[in-house]
C-alpha cells in the first residue's frame, strides 16, 4: 500500500526571488516546509549561483507547470570576456585565456547570430541526460561529454552595459530550454576572445516578475503563518498563455469527471488547446472541439 504524503492541500503559485547559493530543489523544499504543503514543484531550474524568478507551484498549480516552462523568459547576465571555463561560468576551472577584447560595436554585431531559431549545445556541466546519465555527473567523473545541439528560440538579445573591457552585460528573451552559459561561451568564441557567465539573473518568466517575488528571508520569517499564504498567486496565472473558455455548470461537472463538457462560444479554433473556468476557477485544460472542451488535465479546486 502506497505511503500517504503528509501536508496541506494548498494550491497556487509562490514566486520566489531566488538568491545565489541554494539549488532550485532546495528552494522548493523550503517553500513546501514553510507552507506545510503536500505537493510542490518549480517551473524551470536556475543554477545555484543564479538569482531571480523561481516560480514554485503548490498543489493543483503543479498541473500548469508545463505552460510556464514553455513560456518566454528573460535573463540579465554579465559575460566575462577573455576566459573560458569548463562549466561556462565563474565557478569552473579556467581552460583558455585571450588578451583580445572586442569593441562595443563588434559585440553588438555578433549578437545577431544568436537571435531567432538557433542551435545550441548545452554546457557539459548541465542536467541534460546522456544515455540515462546527467551530463554533469559524467563531466565530474572525467568523461569526455559529447552533447548534441538543440534548437532554441531567442526573441531578443541586446547589450545593455559595458562596465569595462573585460565585461559586457546582456539581456536575453528566449523560449524553453535556453542555456545562458552556452550563449556566453559561444559569443566569446564568435568574438575570438573566449567567454563565460559571471553573473546571471532571471528577471521574468511567463507572467512572473522577479521584482514581485518573495525573498527566502521572507519565507523563513513568515513560515507557517497566514501571512505567507497571502503571497500565493492563483492557479490560473499558470494558464495565462492559453485561451480561457467559460464552462456551463453542467459542462464543468462533466469535465471534472474527465468527460467532454460544454463551454460558451469563443473565437478559438477547432482542436486548439484551451482551459475552461467556472466562476473564474480553473476546471480543466484540454482541446476545444465543436462547443466542448475535451479535458487532458482536470483541476480539483
Amino acid at each position: 500500500m502506497g505511503r500517504t504524503r503528509k501536508g496541506r492541500d494548498i494550491s497556487g503559485w509562490l514566486v520566489i526571488d531566488k538568491p545565489a547559493g541554494p539549488t532550485s530543489t532546495a528552494v522548493v523544499n523550503k517553500v513546501r516546509w514553510a507552507l506545510g504543503a503536500k505537493k510542490a514543484g518549480h517551473a524551470g531550474t536556475l543554477d545555484p549561483d543564479a538569482t531571480g524568478v523561481l516560480a514554485v507551484a503548490l498543489g493543483e498549480a503543479t498541473k500548469t507547470v508545463p505552460y510556464i516552462t514553455d513560456a518566454l523568459k528573460a535573463y540579465r547576465f554579465t559575460v566575462r570576456l577573455g576566459q573560458s571555463t569548463n562549466t561556462d561560468d565563474a565557478e569552473g576551472e579556467v581552460l583558455d585565456t585571450s588578451d583580445t577584447r572586442p569593441t562595443d560595436e563588434q559585440i553588438k554585431a555578433a549578437l545577431g547570430a544568436f537571435v531567432g531559431d538557433i542551435m545550441q549545445v548545452p554546457p557539459k556541466f548541465s542536467a541534460v541526460k546522456i544515455d540515462g546519465e546527467r551530463a554533469y555527473k559524467l563531466a565530474r567523473s572525467g568523461e569526455d561529454v559529447d552533447i548534441a545541439a538543440r534548437p532554441l528560440w531567442v526573441e531578443e538579445l541586446i547589450m545593455t552595459d559595458r562596465p569595462d573591457a573585460d565585461h559586457v552585460t546582456l539581456e536575453m528573451t528566449c523560449g524553453k530550454g535556453g542555456y545562458v552559459r552556452s550563449i556566453a561561451r559561444d559569443l566569446g568564441a564568435a568574438l575570438g576572445c573566449f567567454g563565460h557567465v559571471r553573473e546571471l539573473r532571471r528577471i521574468w518568466s511567463g507572467p512572473f516578475d522577479a521584482d514581485e517575488g518573495v525573498s527566502m528571508e521572507q519565507v523563513e520569517a513568515l513560515a507557517h503563518t497566514p501571512d505567507l499564504d497571502a503571497h500565493l498567486r492563483p492557479v490560473a496565472e499558470g494558464l495565462v498563455d492559453l485561451p480561457e473558455l467559460k464552462a456551463t455548470t453542467e459542462g464543468a461537472t462533466r469535465m471534472r469527471n474527465g468527460n467532454p463538457g460544454m463551454v460558451l462560444a469563443s473565437d478559438v479554433e477547432y482542436g486548439d488547446e484551451a482551459w475552461a473556468s467556472l466562476d473564474g476557477v480553473p476546471v480543466a485544460v484540454g482541446r476545444y472541439k465543436a462547443g466542448e472542451l475535451h479535458p487532458s488535465r482536470v483541476f480539483n479546486l
